[in-house]
């Protein structure tokens, strides 16, 4: 069946000899859940990506939208790089945190609207989030409020995701975490191969396909990659098939 989201072939292999490996975590590592505290972490997931940045000499890096000390806790057993917020913090980057004026007056903001509206706030390191999962007749209101809220904190930027909207430190984004990256020892001057699932990360999945790389999306929808995977186990699948690992089994 063709995909009318341009993407519709499996990627290839992993060149771990070449390979620059960047993956978002929640919907693409990991499921979805209802929470974002209610998602379930493979057991092996950490040993597989242990494994995998040995293969590839250490140019294995997770960029997620999720808070750093968040994505430290989940990913436990892995200690190779991690860029968190979308760009704004990172850990082996020696990088300072893009931390705005206001952050605790722009979440007390976004708490109180969730609170009186019935939806899930998220609190995170460098902004927070609006999650209208249960009440999705509320995306409209709730994206005119970030965007108010972004115009009174301007060290702040909206940012969309799915059926949820976050603020998120002005400036930083998922790409411009890549092009940090690759120019650095491990991930200079090899191929950068990104994984993602959300709109959020649309434009670092361009920029791998503009830099000589490509993009993996994960699950449905429009994308700028050439290559699409059903879902986080057929990620796992891939991930694990480039170590010569057995079938993933949880």
């Amino acid at each position: 069946m063709s995909d009318p989201f341009g993407a519709e072939e499996a990627p290839p292999a992993l060149d771990t000899a070449q390979d620059a490996l960047f993956l978002d975590f929640d919907g693409c590592l990991v499921e979805i859940a209802p929470r974002p505290d209610a998602i379930i972490v493979p057991e092996r997931l950490s040993a597989v990506l242990c494994a995998l940045a040995e293969r590839l000499d250490g140019a294995l890096a997770i960029v997620s939208g999720r808070s750093l000390p968040e994505l430290e806790t989940y990913l436990s057993g892995f200690d190779g790089p991690m860029v968190g917020s979308h760009g704004a913090e990172s850990r082996g980057l020696e990088e300072p945190p893009l931390r705005p004026e206001g952050l605790a007056a722009l979440q007390a903001e976004l708490a109180g609207f969730a609170a009186d509206k019935g939806l899930l706030y998220e609190p995170k390191s460098l902004g927070a989030g609006l999650h209208y999962r249960a009440r999705p007749e509320l995306q409209a209101e709730t994206e005119a409020f970030a965007t108010r809220a972004a115009r009174r904190f301007p060290g702040f930027e909206v940012q969309l995701a799915k059926m949820a909207v976050e603020l998120r430190p002005r400036g930083a984004s998922k790409d411009g975490a890549l092009a940090r990256l690759t120019r650095r020892a491990p991930f200079a001057g090899r191929r950068p191969v990104y994984a993602g699932d959300d709109v959020t990360d649309e434009p670092a999945l361009a920029w791998a396909e503009a830099h000589g790389g490509y993009g993996v999306k994960v699950g449905a929808g429009a994308t700028a990659a050439r290559f699409r995977l059903a879902d986080p186990a057929e990620i796992r699948a891939w991930l694990t098939t480039a170590i010569g690992g057995d079938a993933w089994d949880g």
